[in-house]
């Protein structure tokens, strides 16, 4: 496509609000995703830790 002016850019043949809105979801998708993850890690290491320290004083208290 040709386009004559940033305006017509911008309304993409009248299909503009489609597809300025989907990348707009695709950017806070790809923005929030390392966000969400490391909050899982976060949550996940801390899980792991607790459940450790739970086996430890289990094993201590059958000796």
């Amino acid at each position: 496509m040709i386009w004559s002016s940033a305006s017509e850019f911008f309304a993409m043949g009248g299909y503009g609000l489609y597809v300025w809105g989907s990348f707009g979801m695709c950017a806070v998708a790809m923005a929030l995703e390392p966000v969400l993850v490391a909050r899982r890690e976060k949550s996940i290491v801390q899980s792991l830790r607790r459940r450790a320290q739970a086996n430890k004083f289990d094993k201590e208290d059958h000796q």
